[in-house]
């Protein structure tokens, strides 16, 4: 499995840009998943469902499942954050997992940049940021990509992880 992830502030552009690779990548016949970070409290479940009901009745993991998919939900109940790598651990096998978040974590990434937010660029002090996309400065060494510049972007993904067959 190869790993690339995806860097910036709220607001970039992170998620739509995943959302308009993704079908490039699988369109090539590689198998694709994600892991996304969210520093947010959230909830993948309906208040009043059976499974929300029993996750508040105090299980630790839920699995809901269908003949269309399955989820497991797990309540961490105070214990710390599990690290990028525990959840990696957890995926099927696959081609290519993208990363949305872990900006810390020592895998390659690409910084999704807009100046009009008003964020200072993460790739001077991350030497894993491999490349940019969005309001490029033209100084950063590094390979810059307009937002919508997906099938390039896409290609650049592919060469950088060997999956480019």
């Amino acid at each position: 499995m190869k790993i690339f992830g995806f860097a910036g502030y709220s607001g970039a552009g992170k998620t739509t840009l995943i959302e308009k690779l993704v079908p490039l990548f699988t369109a090539r016949g590689l198998t694709v998943s994600l892991i996304k970070q969210t520093h947010h409290d959230f909830d993948v479940d309906q208040p009043g469902k059976d499974s929300w009901r029993h996750r508040q009745a105090g299980c630790q993991e839920v699995l809901v499942a269908s003949n269309r998919r399955w989820a497991l939900m797990h309540e961490l109940r105070g214990a710390p954050e599990p690290a990028l790598e525990d959840h990696l651990a957890r995926l099927a096998p696959c081609d290519l997992t993208l990363v949305e978040g872990y900006k810390q974590e020592a895998i390659p990434k690409l910084e999704v940049h807009r100046a009009a937010n008003g964020k200072p660029y993460l790739f001077p002090n991350d030497a894993h940021i491999v490349a940019l996309a969005g309001d490029a400065p033209g100084d950063s060494g590094l390979p810059c990509y307009a937002l919508d510049a997906t099938e390039e972007i896409a290609h650049f993904i592919l060469r950088h992880t060997g999956l480019n067959s």
